[in-house]
């Protein structure tokens, strides 16, 4: 009978600190993942809600001796999204090969540049970019180069892209390569919406 009691007694004891411990560690994991649902939900949320809208851009940063962006009309075009899935096309000029393919799911938001022909076969050089590695900001997502980037592009390692996005404001795309000097910025402004261009190169509705 006393072995019995030692016995209830030491059960109870274990379930004791079990409730006490466990709600502790289960509302910090709990509020981690809260933080990066609430984060990359509501940076989501923002950006779909910019569907079948197109802005103009301007560079804010880049190469001094630039040539590619410099001089020409940017635009960005929200132009398709589903629950995980948003569509930017991004135009330079009379350039309609570039749209940039975000894609959200448990782990984070995947970034990708989707490089086309104008006859909408690939580029040679297309899908490099990166995934969210920590929970952002609610205006800002980072993209650290992904395997794919740098087994495609091994100069590309260090890269980072990140987005910021402020309603009603601005939408910027940003790229920094680490250990260089390599920093390009255009910012879109989001309170003049422009007409919608056509279709990029390659894009399938």
């Amino acid at each position: 009978m006393k072995n019995f009691t030692f016995l209830m007694l030491g059960f109870g004891l274990l379930m004791y600190s079990f409730t006490i411990h466990q709600p502790e560690n289960f509302l910090k994991q709990t509020e981690l993942t809260s933080t990066k649902d609430s984060n990359q939900t509501i940076f989501w949320n923002e950006l779909q809600k910019l569907k079948g809208k197109a802005f103009e851009g301007t560079i804010i940063a880049g190469p001094k001796n630039d040539t590619a962006f410099t001089g020409k009309k940017l635009v960005m075009h929200v132009r398709k999204s589903t629950p995980n899935k948003i569509y930017i096309p991004f135009f330079v000029g009379n350039d309609s090969s570039r749209t940039w393919v975000l894609t959200k799911d448990a782990a984070g938001v995947l970034l990708k540049h989707d490089h086309r022909h104008k006859d909408g076969s690939p580029d040679k050089v297309t899908m490099y970019g990166g995934k969210t590695s920590n929970t952002g900001s609610k205006n800002r997502q980072l993209f650290p180069a992904d395997q794919e980037t740098t087994n495609l592009l091994p100069t590309a390692i260090g890269n980072i892209w990140w987005i910021d996005l402020v309603p009603g404001e601005y939408f910027t795309y940003n790229l920094r390569r680490v250990n260089s000097d390599l920093l390009f910025s255009i910012k879109f402004d989001l309170k003049k919406e422009i007409p919608t261009p056509g279709k990029p190169w390659g894009f399938k509705d």
